[in-house]
């Protein structure tokens, strides 16, 4: 026997919808997870924290400290030989060229030391003790009467020195902080950086040299002196095509 279809209106239809809700079911499915790092091959130092550094020079009982110029070569250009990370790990890199005196290497030792765990980190220093001398003389005294006496001691630092290095069991976000902090109170331009960034920026340096389009690069003005531009441009933009002031 045949039987018509049941019509429902929408005020049932409602009541349905309140009484029997939606379920939701959970269905177990595959996920791939980024495996840990294996920190089975680094070792921590006997000393992880940064040592003191001595502000003054030690020198010999019978010898006076030599004054020296101001000598702007020491931190003009780009660093050559301490531009790398040793353990491949975390860093803080000078982007230009400057001087640290005694306070700040003093205020990057305590910053580092306090927040850093030293029971899975280290730290250690990429730059000398305070060596160059800076005169200075008293405060109303005439002009003349010779080259005034030592007032402090600072280290030069040129683009890319890498000025301290962090490292261990810990990832770079751990370390990001106050690396961070302690690169915006350098009295010059410095970021915290890690040994993957340093390598993707060098690749993709070299990936936009190479799809440049526009044959006129600053390194061809200068060498072929368009628009007479050697009457102009600072001896020191001849060499390094205004890539460091």
């Amino acid at each position: 026997m045949w039987h018509s279809p049941v019509v429902i209106n929408s005020g049932i239809k409602g009541l349905l919808r309140q009484a029997y809700p939606t379920i939701a079911f959970q269905a177990a499915g595959l996920k791939s997870f980024t495996p840990p790092v294996d920190y089975s091959g680094i070792e921590l130092p006997e000393k992880p924290k940064l040592m003191f550094l001595e502000k003054v020079p030690t020198y010999a009982a019978n010898l006076k400290p030599p004054k020296m110029a101001k000598r702007l070569r020491f931190i003009r250009g780009p660093e050559m030989i301490h531009n790398e990370f040793i353990h491949k790990q975390y860093g803080i890199v000078a982007l230009c060229g400057g001087r640290l005196n005694s306070g700040h290497i003093e205020m990057i030792r305590m910053t580092i030391n306090r927040k850093m765990d030293a029971t899975k980190m280290f730290a250690i220093w990429r730059i000398d003790p305070p060596w160059q001398p800076l005169t200075r003389k008293g405060q109303g005294k005439r002009m003349g009467g010779g080259k005034g006496a030592i007032d402090h001691y600072v280290t030069p630092i040129k683009a890319g020195r890498v000025i301290v290095e962090v490292g261990g069991k810990c990832e770079f976000v751990q370390v990001s902080n106050f690396l961070t902090e302690v690169a915006e109170k350098l009295p010059f331009k410095a970021k915290a950086t890690s040994y993957e960034l340093i390598e993707a920026e060098k690749i993709q340096e070299k990936e936009l040299e190479v799809s440049n389009m526009n044959p006129y690069t600053t390194e061809y003005v200068i060498r072929n002196n368009m628009g007479g531009c050697h009457q102009w441009i600072s001896p020191f933009d001849k060499k390094w095509f205004f890539k460091y002031v």
